[in-house]
């Protein structure tokens, strides 16, 4: 399934990825169909010829077309892209799961974890998923802002399959000229790198507010990627996949770039906004808010120590103040680097 011989991409979600995902595919010449939640809104776009709310100023190539119609996304894809919020994720795969091709390869492309669980997103589409469908998932995450990729801007991202011969087949589908695609067979270590890296930079955006210096910010991104490397390991994941694009990569990218909306929340928290108003004056969803509850559900199964996503959790949810959230982590008993 080389980029010649897919024929069909059902991308589901018209999210700002969602849509740059259809666009980036659709541009390389490949037939996309672009699932829309209603009529009301397929028409929209149709009519627009662009997704006018999150990429505005973007037409869709010539072989993009939307639809509300799960059927005809979906029924003659060979493969089938989710780009999703990450608490949508199931009453979307049980929308469409009876029209997935035995043989299509699904691509999550959504971060995050279910709040209630702590399951990863993979792991919640199997749970969805009808009995018998034997078919390959991967997951494609890294330092992706949308909005770069659409300029044309160099970008990378990294594919995480079980299966090497279908990784390197997505691998091909996806990559461009400056859209570089690398794989990687650590499924776990890539997802919780895609969902963790948004709690700390909700902690970024609070250390930019607060003006505490680059020093400061270094550490705390650096402190926060240990966090994220001990509870994947013990999920099972490659400590060494979070050295690389799907975590350290990423990391960055969110934590340093004015693009991010988990940044952005941070920010806002520090300049004295309620998280309810700086929720609402977002265009888009910050997953990171969730996936910090789910986090700390995670960890406590286990037995994983997290500080940095602990006081992260109080500012968000316990109405922990961000000045003593940072006594609390300032003030914490010296240890090895490594512990």
């Amino acid at each position: 399934m080389n980029t010649q011989e897919t024929k069909t991409v059902a991308v589901i979600g018209t999210t700002s990825w969602g849509t740059t995902l259809a666009i980036l595919l659709a541009r390389k010449g490949i037939i996309v169909r672009l699932l829309a939640r209603t009529d009301e809104e397929a028409e929209t776009l149709i009519k627009a010829g662009e997704n006018s709310r999150f990429t505005p100023g973007v037409p869709f190539p010539s072989t993009l077309t939307v639809t509300s119609s799960p059927k005809i996304a979906i029924e003659v894809a060979d493969i089938v892209v989710i780009a999703v919020p990450s608490n949508t994720i199931r009453a979307n795969i049980r929308c469409i799961s009876s029209f997935i091709k035995p043989e299509a390869i699904l691509v999550s492309a959504t971060k995050g974890l279910e709040i209630t669980t702590g399951l990863r997103i993979t792991e919640m589409i199997h749970e969805e998923l009808e009995v018998g469908w034997n078919g390959t998932l991967c997951v494609l995450s890294g330092p992706n802002l949308a909005s770069e990729i659409l300029q044309g801007k160099p970008s990378t991202t990294v594919i995480a399959c079980a299966s090497e011969i279908h990784a390197k087949r997505i691998q091909d589908v996806f990559s461009s000229e400056l859209f570089r695609v690398y794989t990687n067979n650590d499924i776990v270590g890539v997802e919780l790198g895609g969902a963790l890296k948004n709690i700390f930079a909700i902690g970024a955006g609070i250390c930019d507010g607060m003006k505490v210096g680059d020093n400061a910010k270094s550490a705390f991104v650096t402190r926060g990627l240990a966090e994220m490397v001990r509870l994947s390991a013990a999920a099972g994941g490659n400590p060494l996949t979070l050295a690389g694009l799907a975590g350290m990569g990423d990391m960055i990218a969110t934590c340093y770039s004015e693009l991010s909306r988990n940044r952005t929340i941070g920010f806002k928290l520090a300049s004295g906004m309620d998280l309810k108003n700086a929720l609402q004056s977002m265009n888009q969803v910050a997953e990171g808010v969730m996936t910090t509850a789910a986090v700390i559900k995670l960890s406590r199964r286990l037995k994983v120590d997290m500080p940095i996503t602990k006081c992260t959790y109080g500012i968000l949810y316990e109405s922990l103040s961000i000045k003593d959230a940072m006594s609390a982590l300032l003030g914490r008993n010296p240890v090895s680097e490594w512990n």
